[in-house]
């Protein structure tokens, strides 16, 4: 791997369309490398699941790809320019086009792809330069004239769909040509790499010898200045305008490589141990981070398993104006705050999905998609997970304009007029997040009250960018599919499923049973949540009166299970508020931590230490005279350190 691959950044988080137009730009036409881009948005759960799956990729295929990261709230006009529907949407870019493409946070889809581009990539990466041609024609041709080649050569060079300024025979193309011309006579002409590796450039020299020129006074001082560098006394508005571009850049890409990796935070920090876990705990919203603070605090080391979601307050695009304490403040900044206290007290994080739980034998054994944690209790708080409507055209659309995420995809509708279905409180703050960037909102509801509280209802009754449609369903998700016409060109995959958008919808009022269909961009389905405890079921009962909730014992967090505790959620049908999320996942950690002193359950790795070292202290007062000394070999004048310190003072 070159220096320049090593001095890149893992991962590069792009700032400015001109950024990206240029690292584009460079590596089509001076790496050769392939770009992914994970175009993705802060308060967006799936992309903050798959961000560091993203940046361990980065880091198995080393130099051989370039992944960038494109913040669609900052960067509207290129989301806009690609057509990023949904996110996390990842694009593969290879000499300028665009190669791949998918949306969602599937890690087999994200490992294909890349593995894809780079083998396509190190394929392409030749050239059949016009000497090596001429030579190959006169050996196996002698009938075909320079001019005859000459044709050849250009036909090659107007077949490549590459960006190609130098007009070069190279890529696919070039090994097509190459392919006729072995079937034809029976060998092929001799490539070249299009692209080398790349050398440090005089920026990138060492410390020793920067330290080096200027001690030794080595910098030059010519009048006549740099050849490359333009005159600025003499030079142009347009000369000033791109020295100062150009400048710019070089400052960019130096704190490019400067830069914190800001994923940090959702690396594995669990590493196992031979000894058990005291207190696990599954999920990474309010009621688990509020477990995980108070059992840290306990002295605990709780050990928390979810993927970097947050729950649905990481989702919340507007303001947390019901938690008390917190104002001006949105639901994502709640998360981090509350991760950064858990770690503060000593909580550790495993960015995983929990498959199952076995609870056959003590300790009780938590199934990850790349681990087993054993553990002594277990503080379930998963949360819930969103309803769908079940309807014509809902499945085949999600991605393409059908979403449960307003914050996630909200933004991507600029201007367009959407629909949001539901009458609860995450409905009415959907509406409102989407109410200041759409041209229009829609909120369809099938009754004539909004569930939502009064406030919530009150402002979205009243905006002037939403209207109504009482007592009404959605009977079908209407959509077509999008244009095959690309920049690709040839690539085109004709035999790939069309890629289907959101054109409208078809709508039932209940009463009378007429349809109507209603124009929109996007739909938004807002109409509640089921827990997710289906890794639960067969190991602790359920609520018999609400499906899906697990029972707890009176007023406890207790489950059915000895050391399995529920709070948030998963166990509460009627509040299902942050807050309240929070208050039971304080209460599941003191239960958790009263359960483990019941059943004398302590720290074993901390008691195992203190009495290996009560063992090897008593061992050390009983030793032996004929045992091995060490100071006695210096000389014999000495038995011990002790006595040596005592015969100098």
């Amino acid at each position: 791997m070159s220096a320049l691959a090593n001095a890149r950044p893992i991962v590069r988080h792009i700032r400015s369309t001109h950024e990206f137009d240029r690292l584009m730009r460079k590596h089509s036409q001076t790496t050769g490398l392939p770009v992914i881009v994970d175009f993705y948005s802060d308060g967006c759960g799936p992309c903050r699941m798959i961000a560091p799956i993203f940046k361990k990729l980065a880091q198995e295929v080393g130099g051989k790809a370039v992944f960038v990261k494109v913040d669609t709230n900052a960067l509207y006009e290129l989301s806009s320019r690609y057509g990023v529907r949904s996110l996390p949407t990842f694009k593969f870019f290879l000499g300028g086009r665009k190669v791949h493409e998918f949306s969602g946070a599937g890690e087999q889809q994200l490992r294909h792809f890349t593995q894809d581009i780079i083998q396509k990539a190190e394929w392409e990466n030749v050239m059949l330069p016009m000497e090596n041609l001429l030579s190959y024609y006169g050996k196996q041709d002698a009938s075909k004239t320079p001019t005859d080649v000459e044709k050849v050569y250009t036909k090659c060079v107007d077949q490549v769909k590459d960006e190609n300024p130098a007009k070069l025979c190279v890529g696919a193309v070039a090994r097509n040509l190459a392919k006729s011309l072995k079937k034809k006579y029976g060998s092929a002409p001799e490539f070249e790499k299009r692209f080398l590796p790349e050398e440090p450039s005089a920026n990138e020299q060492s410390g020793d010898d920067k330290k080096a020129g200027g001690a030794g006074g080595s910098k030059k001082t010519n009048n006549k200045g740099n050849s490359d560098q333009p005159n600025l006394h003499l030079a142009t508005k347009e000369q000033l305008l791109a020295e100062l571009e150009n400048r710019l850049d070089a400052e960019r890409d130096a704190q490019v490589e400067d830069e914190e990796d800001d994923n940090a935070e959702f690396d594995h920090g669990w590493t196992p141990s031979p000894f058990p876990e005291r207190v696990t705990i599954i999920g990474g919203g309010p009621a688990g981070l509020s477990a995980a603070i108070y059992a840290a605090r306990a002295g605990l080391k709780p050990v928390v398993v979810a993927p970097p979601l947050g729950g649905q307050l990481q989702g919340k695009g507007v303001d947390v104006e019901n938690y008390p304490g917190l104002f001006n403040v949105t639901g994502p900044a709640v998360v981090s705050l509350m991760r950064q206290q858990a770690i503060a007290y000593g909580a550790t994080f495993e960015a995983d999905v929990v498959v199952g739980i076995d609870v056959s034998e003590r300790p009780l054994k938590v199934k990850t998609n790349s681990s087993v944690i054993e553990t002594h209790s277990i503080i379930v708080a998963t949360g819930a997970e969103s309803n769908w409507l079940n309807v014509k055209g809902e499945y085949e659309l999600r991605g393409g304009g059908v979403s449960s995420c307003a914050t996630c995809d909200g933004h991507i509708y600029r201007g367009k007029h959407v629909l949001v279905v539901g009458g609860g409180d995450t409905a009415m703050e959907d509406a409102l997040v989407l109410a200041r960037t759409s041209e229009s909102v829609t909120v369809i509801h099938r009754r004539d009250t909004f569930r939502a509280s009064k406030i919530l209802a009150q402002r979205v009754a009243e905006h002037p960018s939403i209207s109504i449609k009482w007592n009404t369903v959605v009977a079908e998700i209407l959509g077509k599919p999008l244009s095959l016409g690309t920049s690709d060109g040839d690539n085109v995959d004709l035999d790939a499923p069309a890629e289907k958008v959101v054109t409208g919808a078809v709508l039932k009022d209940i009463y009378t049973g007429e349809e109507t269909t209603i124009d929109a961009d996007a739909v938004f389905v807002a109409i509640g949540h089921t827990p997710t405890t289906s890794f639960l079921e067969g190991i602790v009962e359920f609520n018999p009166k609400h499906a899906g909730y697990v029972l707890t014992q009176g007023t406890s967090t207790k489950t059915s299970v000895p050391g399995i505790f529920a709070c948030g959620d998963v166990a509460d049908s009627i509040y299902r508020q942050a807050i309240t999320s929070a208050g039971s996942g304080a209460a599941a950690a003191l239960d958790a931590e009263r359960w483990l002193s019941e059943e004398g359950l302590g720290n074993e790795e901390s008691d195992f230490e203190a009495e290996l070292l009560a063992e090897l202290l008593e061992n050390d007062g009983r030793r032996g005279a004929d045992e091995y000394n060490v100071y006695e070999e210096a000389g014999g004048r000495v038995s011990g350190m002790k006595e040596s310190t005592g015969a100098e003072l």
